[in-house]
């Protein structure tokens, strides 16, 4: 049985009728290929001494572990010297890092997404987002572009199967590494995020800080068939963006990630460049919604800085708009 593998995918792909840029396809073979590296990393485990925290905090004021750090420099030093970019931007770094040319793209990312899962073997992945440089010499102002100007998207999941889940704006697909080779190879065509949903994905530690609007409707979900909304709803909270947005992509759901008065000065927890917005052009991409809250459509929001963050809420299309309607 013959599959496509990522290679003959990309130059096959048509957006808006027209082939792929090769400049794109060449950059997101090269993010891939650095994410078949990751993959490997990250199942050493601690077998290669990869496990553990450097004990230092990041820009975001987190304690970076091990292969947050690892994963972070694998992309800087093999996309570097890409002919495709002329900046790329970090989670974890707080200033931008010009490539060594001046290529038409620029590359965002989240390098290691979920570290809290890192030490206990769950689900953990790397988020990726690409822009169009504007030209001249890349400075910060550069990257501060609406998520709905995004060129592609995509994200790795590094769990019982390594999978790519890919958008160039025309649908999304989604790869599973073959180990034997090294090759992505293509196992979801075009897909699709259902709806209507009966699961919810939030952080129920955080329900006393919630905003009222928040809290009516998760109890609404939680009071099941014998509520105002007439089911029962499943919970799912794995921790980790990437993981729980694939869950999503692949049987629907909706992902929360509200603000909260423990942080009110913070309007959310999630950072819009490197998080929300790649998330948010899969996700509607794949026919679902995406929402900052009352702020409206998450790609439409306006960066005013590297590392901004955002409230975040994003899934199954009925379900966001219900959500809408609590008033969040």
């Amino acid at each position: 049985m013959s599959h496509t593998d990522l290679a003959s995918f990309l130059r096959q792909h048509q957006i808006n009728g027209q082939p792929a840029p090769s400049e794109l396809i060449s950059l997101i073979e090269e993010v891939a290929a650095t994410c078949v590296t990751i993959s490997g990393l990250v199942a050493g485990g601690a077998l290669t001494g990869v496990l553990g925290s450097r004990g230092v905090e990041n820009v975001q004021g987190e304690v970076q572990k091990e292969l947050d750090v690892l994963s972070n420099d694998l992309l800087l030093n093999n996309l570097e010297a890409s002919p495709q970019l002329s900046a790329m931007a970090s989670e974890e770094m707080e200033e931008i890092y010009p490539a060594k040319t001046r290529g038409p793209y620029l590359l965002l990312f989240d390098p290691l997404d979920g570290s809290s899962n890192i030490d206990i073997n769950v689900s953990i992945g790397t988020i990726f987002s690409v822009l169009k440089a504007p030209g001249g010499a890349p400075d910060t102002q550069a990257f501060l572009q609406a998520g709905k100007h995004q060129v592609a998207a995509g994200y790795t999941v590094y769990g019982p199967q390594t999978m790519l889940v890919l958008t160039l704006g025309a649908g999304v697909f989604g790869f599973t590494l073959n180990p034997a080779d090294g090759l992505w190879v293509l196992t979801a065509e075009t897909m699709q995020i259902p709806a209507d949903t009966q699961e919810f994905a939030i952080n129920m530690s955080n329900m006393r800080h919630w905003a009222p609007p928040v809290r009516a409707y998760i109890d609404d979900c939680l009071a099941g068939k014998d509520g105002p909304r007439g089911k029962d709803f499943n919970m799912r909270w794995i921790a980790a963006m990437v993981a729980d947005v694939h869950r999503i992509m692949c049987r629907g759901g909706v992902f929360m990630y509200p603000w909260d008065k423990r942080e009110p000065d913070k309007a959310g927890k999630l950072r819009l460049m490197y998080e929300a917005n790649p998330m948010s052009f899969l996700v509607e991409q794949a026919g679902g919604k995406s929402i900052a809250a009352s702020a409206g459509r998450m790609l439409d929001v306006t960066p005013t800085g590297l590392h901004q963050r955002v409230p975040v809420i994003l899934g199954s299309r009925n379900e966001v708009e219900k959500i809408e309607s609590y008033g969040v």
